[in-house]
């Protein structure tokens, strides 16, 4: 005799079935059977404090486990509130479904509590919207969600959940089935471009490779070093692509890539946008007639904003798995001399960097405190940028040596991630070092999670460097408007970010000598439980960036 299910016990079966172990949420009434399925199958719930936390630890789940992370959330102002970390995982092209509550089909149109538009304010920042209209093929409609998230370019997808469809009992033989409903090989690489594009390479006198996050969600990484060390190219990293090969890398460049790029008659682009971190492709950021081979398994997205001379829509592996092939045209025995300048350039760079680290001020520098962050933190840990100016000077400093290690919003530029990113790392990564590199106004955002990490047991640290100002925007906003003229620019190096998290159950120090750093983060992560150290920074530095705008 077949058994009677509810809905959100449905719902919870087909979550499983997907592989997810862990629902991001935070608590309503129109959700509650998704809850008592997930209890039944096993599924842990980790609740927090503000539904744009649910989006953005759904967000990061899927970043590191190449699965959709799962968030749920209430009707009306619980599905606006995640709209905000739903639209930082579209930019980032990181798989997630979020799940919205919705009032009684029974009740549409009559002005019910929390009623909303919820799927037009979706629909332009996901891939797929759908409704579930019925309780029998609530798996069904969940299966087209995770299809959608997961089929390149990855991103995030939404269904409405009506409470109704939720509570209602079905016999489980009547339910329809989801499986076989998508695709099982991605794109392939067309043979004449993988030609093409080898003869391009084989021929340059200055090649560039621009490896993206596209090269990370294909899980291309061996290919990767395959190629570089085969063909003697420079590597730069952007997005999810950091960690792809490792710090030490001999083909692994960081801090030339302008220089290269301006010199380059070749580029390669990998899973890249061409988008503001790139000088949106076009001079003076690159050479007039610099030929570009660009992949991407999306193809509205090659090419866009210049013109490329192979433009290949295919997954990054199986181009890259294609052009490893051509070992003969490609192969290179010794270093070239493009590769040497680029080195010596390199080490000429790191070398001022390094010399401008070493202040003993008090409050600290930037750079230095950039320095003992990146000598503090574990070779293996998982660091998460949330901030502005204070992650452009630690992402230069701290090493990643493995793929998934650094995350930061993305190209959306959401301020607010780190504690939601860090409670997902914990909760995938258990025994992991997770480190969130805070500016002090980043930490406002979701400061509050630190109570949902402390009460779920999902410990981390985190470390604020605190120069008492939007420190991005002030450099900008004095530029153009003068010294005489801060207005909103400005907080306080006073406020107690570190007593906030001891009142909520954490451990907290505050630090204004550079030497005391490392000390205190190891202090932090010896207390076991989420931690944050708040570093007062020099207020005077000014570190030198592009427009608030991206240009």
């Amino acid at each position: 005799m077949a058994a009677h299910v509810h809905g959100g016990r449905l719902v919870a079966e087909a979550l499983a079935a997907e592989g997810v172990d862990a629902l991001f949420t935070l608590t309503g009434g129109h959700i509650s059977p998704i809850y008592d399925g997930c209890k039944d199958v096993g599924i842990r719930v980790i609740d927090v404090r503000h539904e744009q936390a649910a989006a953005h630890a759904a967000d990061a789940y899927g970043r590191l486990t190449f699965r959709p992370g799962v968030a749920a959330v209430t009707a009306g102002p619980g599905v606006t509130d995640a709209i905000t970390g739903v639209t930082n995982a579209y930019y980032a092209n990181a798989p997630m479904v979020l799940l919205g509550g919705r009032n009684p089909l029974g009740l549409e149109g009559l002005g019910a509590l929390q009623d909303a538009p919820q799927i037009e304010l979706l629909r332009p920042v996901t891939k797929r919207v759908d409704t579930a209209l019925e309780t029998r093929r609530l798996r069904e409609v969940l299966g087209y969600a995770f299809r959608e998230a997961r089929t390149p370019r990855m991103g995030p997808t939404y269904v409405d959940l009506p409470m109704d469809v939720l509570m209602t009992p079905v016999d489980s033989d009547q339910v329809a089935p989801s499986a076989g409903h998508r695709f099982t090989h991605g794109p392939g690489a067309d043979p004449d471009a993988v030609a093409r594009a080898a003869a391009l390479l084989a021929g340059a006198e200055h090649p560039v490779v621009l490896s993206g996050s596209g090269t990370y969600w294909a899980q291309a990484w061996e290919e990767l070093d395959q190629l570089a060390t085969l063909a003697q190219l420079p590597v730069y990293v952007n997005g999810m692509s950091r960690g792809i090969l490792p710090s030490a890398h001999p083909h692994l460049f960081g801090l030339t890539r302008k220089h290269a790029l301006r010199q380059a008659d070749v580029v390669l682009a990998l899973g890249v946008d061409f988008d503001f971190r790139l000088g949106y492709g076009r001079p003076p950021a690159y050479h007039d007639d610099v030929q570009v081979i660009h992949v991407d398994p999306q193809a509205d997205k090659v090419g866009h904003n210049r013109p490329v001379e192979v433009g290949a829509v295919s997954d990054v592996r199986a181009f890259l798995r294609a052009l490893l092939e051509h070992e003969g045209s490609l192969g290179r025995a010794e270093e070239t001399p493009w590769l040497a300048e680029l080195r010596g350039e390199e080490a000429r760079r790191i070398d001022a960097r390094d010399a401008a680290a070493t202040s003993d001020a008090s409050p600290v520098n930037p750079l230095r405190f950039a320095r003992e962050v990146a000598r503090w933190v574990d070779p293996d840990a998982i660091v998460i940028g949330d901030g502005g100016d204070i992650v452009a000077h630690t992402a230069g400093q701290v090493r990643v040596d493995r793929p998934g290690h650094w995350m930061d919003p993305g190209p959306f530029g959401c301020l607010g991630v780190g504690a939601p990113f860090a409670m997902a790392a914990k909760h995938v990564h258990p025994d992991k070092q997770v480190l969130v590199v805070y500016g002090d106004g980043s930490f406002g955002f979701n400061g509050m999670e630190f109570e949902s990490a402390v009460r779920q047991d999902l410990p981390f640290v985190g470390v604020v460097g605190n120069d008492g100002a939007w420190g991005e925007m002030k450099a900008f906003h004095e530029r153009v408007y003068g010294a005489d003229g801060m207005v909103a620019q400005d907080l306080s190096q006073a406020t107690g970010y570190e007593h906030m998290v001891v009142a909520l159950g954490g451990y907290g120090e505050r630090v204004e000598r550079p030497e005391d750093i490392g000390p205190a983060l190891d202090r932090a992560a010896e207390s076991g439980v989420p931690a944050l150290v708040n570093v007062l920074l020099d207020r005077d530095f000014r570190r030198s960036s592009a427009a608030a705008y991206g240009a």
